[in-house]
């Protein structure tokens, strides 16, 4: 992949934080919005009797430091405000979640002194597929996951269970349109390559060191052909078995591990 040139400082259609409140639930995704964003906790919800004392221990401690109010609620209750999720006996209720701007991820990206690496998402329905999405983005050097405002599913308790509290760390940020978001990151020097069952270019043919935003599909029917007429590169993730595809965020998985491969190293600094 040669060097594009930067035709522009072009930014994405900035979406503030939801003003409501939103609710993150199971330790792990707790503790993380505590460790994170603790300036944005209202309050601590548990169910008595139902966490782990170590988890319960650093929960509490971590609450307290903060200054936030502990309240024991019911089972009931709880299952209530996770939406049926797997709660494990902990909410946070935090204020809503603040999205970022596409040249907060460019500026991240910058500052790392790395080659830019976007994750672009194309109407993904599935808040599992989204979690585990941005949980691998988080953990394979992305500095940035995109999601479309409207048609897509949103960062919610669910999203945020599912990235195992990656989503308290990895910068999303929310366009108006797919499309023009793409032209923006081409703008700004990054390559874009798709992953796309009907490619014929296998993923390690293409040269993924550089500045790149990887597009990823809705479940089901992929990337659009509006979208994909955008990008770059049409890439096909070799298998072997009698299924198609793979799912979404496995899809994505695959393709960041790829990346990561080719610059040397599977992890962030």
């Amino acid at each position: 992949m040669s060097e594009r040139s930067s035709r522009g400082g072009g930014r994405g259609e900035r979406e503030g934080g939801d003003s409501s409140l939103r609710h993150v639930f199971g330790v792990n995704p707790v503790l993380e919005a505590l460790r994170a964003r603790p300036d944005e906790v209202e309050r601590l919800y548990v169910v008595e009797g139902q966490l782990a004392a170590r988890a319960s221990g650093e929960l509490l401690s971590r609450a307290r430091e903060a200054g936030v109010r502990v309240e024991k609620v019911s089972r009931e209750r709880m299952a209530a405000m996770a939406d049926g999720g797997v709660h494990q006996g902990v909410v946070l209720e935090l204020r809503g979640f603040k999205y970022a701007d596409l040249q907060d991820i460019l500026d991240a990206a910058k500052a790392s002194k790395k080659p830019a690496l976007v994750v672009v998402l194309d109407g993904i329905q599935d808040p599992h597929n989204l979690g585990a999405i941005i949980r691998s983005a988080h953990a394979l050097g992305a500095h940035g996951v995109v999601i479309a405002k409207d048609r897509a599913v949103q960062v919610t308790g669910t999203v945020a269970k599912a990235s195992a509290g990656a989503v308290e760390h990895c910068l999303v940020a929310r366009v108006v349109n797919i499309s023009r978001a793409l032209e923006e990151l081409k703008e700004a020097g990054l390559w874009v390559a798709a992953a796309d069952v009907g490619a014929t270019e296998p993923m390690w043919s293409a040269r993924l060191d550089g500045p790149l935003a990887l597009v990823v599909g809705a479940e089901g029917p992929g990337v659009r052909e509006g979208v994909l007429k955008h990008c770059d590169h049409r890439l096909r993730i070799p298998m072997t078995g009698q299924v198609g595809s793979l799912n979404a965020s496995v899809s994505a998985g695959v393709l960041l591990y790829e990346v990561a491969r080719q610059r040397g190293s599977p992890s962030r600094s």
